[in-house]
């Protein structure tokens, strides 16, 4: 099976079985420091995301799999890169995972791929696949199949390939042998916590997604607290940091595939091009991505707040450069959306 798993693209696969029953204080404890935030959703399915045999009934072994992401298009891409990226006012930053193709798409269809040649093996079989798309334990299942341990900044990470991975799982109706869970090699390191810009990981293995600005650029749909606004950067859809920080991540790998490669709009996007994107030209540009799915409005809302944020280092940038992003700032300023009037507004007013 685990060279049935690597002809389709994954790195690696593994087997747990469905008794999560360990992990349910934590997740209770996080649901009532609300550090959910406006994902409702989290809260609203409860313990089933722990429970995978109430989710699917029927389930009794897990499959999990994990993918490299790092575009195999991008030579330059490093910790180094980034950081640069993250200097240039006039660009917005895109997170790497969402540079390429969707990768909710790319993983459903090559687990619905390994399901079917599992069934030319065993027989048919009763399964669901999962990918990011269901209250699904996905970190917490990855770990006790030997994908990799739980890093401090909550991802999973994984001695040979970072954390620059996506996960995704098969529940199944037979039992399989169950792989060996790794112990964790984070030691003493506090990279993660050290470099997050909106200090959302409150504490080692304790992320308050309300302050992280991936949920803010992603999931949040209102307004961005205000405090947290000149933190963003230019930030505008994820961010990396705490990966990017992280040792282990030296040793991430490029993916096999080429629907991770970086599509050329989102390498290394300029904030004045971005602003011009009606709803049409944003969809355009977006077809196939993980982006799209936030919608015009939302997108807007974060590159408008990484021009505020430009605009607000004065002298720091082309008085050319800024007297164009006020323009085109201004021709959102009476959008449909009251959240992206508010944003537009903020950002104009940040003018040094």
């Amino acid at each position: 099976m685990q060279n049935a798993a690597q002809a389709l693209g994954f790195s690696q696969i593994g087997v747990t079985g469905v008794n999560l029953s360990a992990a349910e204080p934590g997740l209770k404890a996080w649901l009532a420091a609300g550090f959910h935030g406006s994902m409702n959703y989290m809260a609203s399915h409860g313990l089933k995301r722990a429970r995978p045999a109430e989710l699917v009934p029927g389930t009794v072994s897990v499959i999990t799999v994990r993918m490299d992401y790092l575009p195999s298009n991008v030579p330059d891409l490093s910790l180094e890169s980034e950081a640069n990226a993250l200097k240039q006012p006039m660009q917005g930053v895109v997170s790497v995972y969402a540079r390429g193709r969707d990768y909710h798409k790319v993983l459903r269809q090559r687990l619905q791929k390994l399901q079917s040649q599992m069934a030319e093996w065993v027989g048919p079989f009763g399964h669901r696949v999962f990918t990011d798309s269901a209250p699904v334990m996905e970190a917490e299942l990855a770990v006790r199949s030997g994908q990799g341990w739980r890093g401090k900044h909550t991802l999973v990470l994984q001695r040979d390939a970072g954390s620059f991975f996506f996960l995704g799982e098969i529940f199944i109706d037979f039992e399989l042998p169950e792989t060996q869970a790794t112990a964790s090699h984070c030691g003493t390191c506090s990279a993660c916590l050290d470099v997050c810009p909106t200090r959302a990981i409150v504490a080692p293995y304790q992320l308050d997604a309300r302050r992280c600005i991936s949920y803010l650029t992603i999931e949040h749909a209102g307004e961005i607290p205000h405090e947290l606004r000149p933190l963003i950067g230019n930030r505008i859809y994820g961010c990396d940091d705490c990966q990017w920080a992280c040792p282990w991540n030296k040793y991430a790998k490029k993916s096999t595939l080429p629907d991770f490669n970086s599509r050329e709009a989102m390498s290394a996007p300029q904030l004045l091009n971005l602003l011009e994107w009606d709803e049409q030209t944003f969809l355009n540009n977006t077809e196939g991505s993980a982006i799209r799915r936030i919608g015009h409005a939302r997108w807007l809302r974060n590159v408008a707040l990484a021009a505020g944020n430009a605009l607000a280092l004065g002298h720091a940038i082309d008085e050319s450069d800024a007297l164009a992003l006020q323009r085109a700032l201004i021709r959102w300023q009476d959008h449909e959306d009251p959240v992206v009037q508010e944003q537009v507004a903020w950002s104009l007013a940040q003018r040094a």
